[in-house]
């Protein structure tokens, strides 16, 4: 027995089984733009906390030790000598659809550790087989700041980053994606995760228009939306196509 609703000259009439698969499926639709919504607010939180912490003072950091307690975001200064002679450009990083390099300078810290900076981005020349020309200044100064980030990672991991492990030393290096354990092989000592994001008027380098980390929240909002509005549409389609003239 179908469901039965007189609507002036015309009348709604619902099949049980289809009334409550599309109730299911707008409860499921609802469901999960609620929770993108909810995802939303948290990168909002996220980003909130980024920028205080890109506002704050930076935190001096002059050892290992104490920049392995320094967490993700954080703005801080440090002073070392960059070493030109093992730099390496990572591959495959956009800006503005346009495809270029990240420059990776190892900088010597006193205690002797590494830490990896972020010199910025430079576009693509359309030749492999060109190295852009990475030198230092005669004087490219002792001391930097900027935000700490991490190595960035690849949606889905290639299979080009065995080929390039096991590549011969050269420098610089060009590479997709390397991770820690594979920097320090070729630089034959150990170097942190972590990687300095240079200021803009923090010693040589190019373009430096740094990302925030993860997605926007408005795209989590736009998400939202989307779902609630095919819990919409699949109402309205039961609806519409069981409104018929009363006989």
């Amino acid at each position: 027995m179908p469901l039965r609703l007189p609507l002036g000259n015309r009348q709604l009439s619902i099949a049980w089984p289809w009334l409550l698969v599309t109730l299911c499926v707008c409860a499921l639709f609802v469901s999960l733009g609620r929770w993108q919504w909810h995802r939303g607010e948290q990168r909002q939180q996220q980003r909130q906390q980024v920028q205080a912490a890109l506002t704050a003072a930076p935190v001096w950091v002059a050892d290992a030790a104490t920049l392995a307690r320094q967490p993700r975001n954080v703005r801080v200064r440090v002073t070392g000598q960059l070493d030109g002679a093992h730099q390496l450009l990572l591959d495959n990083i956009s800006r503005a659809g346009k495809p270029g390099y990240e420059v990776l300078t190892p900088l010597r810290l006193a205690d002797g550790a590494l830490l990896l900076v972020n010199r910025g981005w430079l576009p693509f020349d359309g030749y492999r087989n060109r190295i852009p020309d990475l030198s230092l200044p005669a004087n490219p100064g002792t001391e930097f700041a900027g935000r700490l980030d991490v190595l960035p990672v690849p949606g889905l991991q290639r299979a080009a980053n065995a080929a390039e492990a096991t590549a011969p030393v050269q420098w610089p290096r060009v590479a997709s994606f390397p991770t820690a354990a594979q920097l320090s092989a070729w630089l034959g000592e150990p170097v942190s995760e972590q990687v300095l994001l240079l200021d803009t008027d923090s010693g040589p380098g190019w373009q430096r228009q740094w990302p925030l980390p993860g997605i926007a929240p408005e795209k989590h909002y736009s998400y939202a939306i989307q779902w609630w509005s095919f819990a919409a549409l699949a109402a309205g389609l039961l609806l519409g196509l069981n409104i018929r003239k009363r006989t």
